[in-house]
């Protein structure tokens, strides 16, 4: 199983921004956690992280190129307004979990609206950074 972790926009800045909703572990931290859980599972795993839109798109089309087999896939902020990576999605139909450190369902209305919701098959939020290996988990069903 080839897995494929994108984090979008400010995922890189993990303990250092908003401590109160994105808690202490550092994006360094996180690629560790997800790395060691795959390395235990036998799971071979990728990790893609930009802050520039056309660059997810771009990695997700090559996703397909390169056989992968799952994507978890945390939009930050593209969540709520990005078609582009909702259609990038759609067009290489690789079985795709989108994933929330924060519950955003509490958070402010703007948040409310997830585009990659229309093609991911669950979203997992509010477990912080434990959810990418849940996500894992549900890709590997």
């Amino acid at each position: 199983m080839k897995i494929l972790v994108i984090n979008g926009p400010n995922l890189n800045m993990l303990g250092i921004r908003e401590k109160n909703i994105y808690g202490a572990d550092t994006y360094e931290n996180l690629l560790e956690k997800i790395q060691k859980y795959c390395d235990n599972e036998n799971i071979e795993v990728e990790f893609y992280q930009s802050n520039h839109e056309g660059c997810l798109v771009d990695r997700i089309q090559e996703a397909y190129f390169q056989n992968i087999d799952g994507i978890v896939i945390n939009p930050g902020a593209y969540t709520h307004t990005s078609i582009a990576i909702l259609d990038a999605l759609k067009s290489v139909m690789i079985p795709t979990v989108e994933i929330h450190i924060s519950d955003v369902k509490t958070r402010e209305p703007f948040r409310q609206i997830s585009y990659v919701s229309y093609y991911a098959k669950k979203t997992i939020m509010g477990m912080g950074t434990d959810g990418y290996i849940e996500a894992i988990k549900e890709l590997c069903k």
